[in-house]
């Protein structure tokens, strides 16, 4: 048991320290960038397109800090402007998407899947998902009501104030990585060693079979939906490297998480401001299935027609 838990331990130092070095000095550049000119540039940039997501110029404001950052980042813009319902339904759906790109999508490339795939498929989501509901609903023109949460929030006074900050809130994000993934690793070492993985994989195969993947990548999806992208990754290199996730499973597991990842606190996160949360819940898993079942369907299609061409071009060299 002691080895066990000492191997496992070890596991968990080795991916803090593999996702550390991408987290740290991302989040230390995008904290910093919030107080320079480049934000409301960004912002400036997309704020004619809102009109055409049923959404107002303001709400480029938290669609690019939810981007750059993390959700709650993106709620604490959201209150800080008064917006409708509707409009703040259309950010959580998009922000559910598409958040925390530039730390994620790096994080992917850990398990070989292009950065570019993660987040086209986020982007393309959250703009779609928007634009639907802005043309079916027509209701959810009250303002919303964000409850107790705060509008206030403190303004660094100088440089040396917001590198500090940077600073901060970039080792805060590798200790929550390590609390995180590091108990994880342990937990799924004890999974391994006691043969309680193969029984997870095959209790969850009919699930992982219906989206086009092997029972192996079971385990990656279990992470990606309860503790999220970022944080289930560590779990996912390993399932690279430990339990044979072919490049094809991981791809679409991939797909399947930015659609649908961290379900439960991703959703909770919403309730104080006064939306439905029961639609984002469903609307994100049904499109996460059947986006992940379609790509599957078509890629496993691609794969048999070239295996076909292959043998019968064996055969008529034969």
């Amino acid at each position: 048991m002691i080895g066990t838990l000492q191997r496992g331990f070890k596991q968990g130092l080795n991916l803090t320290w593999t996702l550390g070095k991408v987290i740290f000095p991302v989040t230390l550049l995008v904290t910093i960038l919030r107080y320079t000119p480049i934000l409301p540039w960004l912002i400036d940039l997309i704020t004619p397109f809102m009109k055409w997501l049923g959404l107002s110029g303001e709400a480029a404001v938290p669609l690019v800090i939810g981007n750059l950052l993390n959700l709650y980042a993106g709620i604490g813009a959201i209150v800080s402007f008064d917006f409708t319902v509707k409009e703040v339904f259309i950010m959580a759906i998009m922000l559910s998407f598409s958040h925390n790109l530039i730390i994620e999508s790096t994080i992917a490339t850990k398990v070989g899947v292009k950065w570019w795939i993660v987040v086209g498929v986020r982007v393309a989501l959250a703009l779609f998902s928007a634009f639907i509901i802005n043309l079916f609903w027509k209701g959810g023109n009250e303002l919303a009501n964000y409850g107790l949460i705060s509008k206030g929030e403190q303004v660094p006074a100088n440089w040396m104030e917001i590198a500090l900050e940077g600073v901060q809130t970039a080792l805060m994000g590798v200790l929550q990585l390590a609390l995180i993934v590091i108990p994880l690793m342990i937990v799924m070492q004890f999974f391994r060693e006691l043969g309680w993985m193969e029984k997870t994989s095959n209790w969850l195969a009919p699930f992982t079979k219906m989206l086009g993947m092997e029972k192996n990548a079971s385990m990656t999806l279990a992470a990606g939906l309860t503790i999220g992208l970022a944080y289930g990754a560590g779990l996912m290199i390993q399932a690279v490297k430990e339990d044979g996730v072919s490049k094809k499973d991981m791809t679409l597991a991939l797909i399947f998480l930015v659609s649908c990842h961290a379900v439960v606190e991703d959703t909770l996160v919403f309730i104080p401001l006064g939306i439905p949360v029961w639609p984002l819940l469903v609307i994100r898993v049904i499109t996460a299935i059947v986006l992940t079942a379609a790509i599957a369907y078509v890629w496993n299609r691609s794969d048999a027609k070239r295996r076909e061409t292959i043998h019968e071009h064996s055969y008529d060299t034969i």
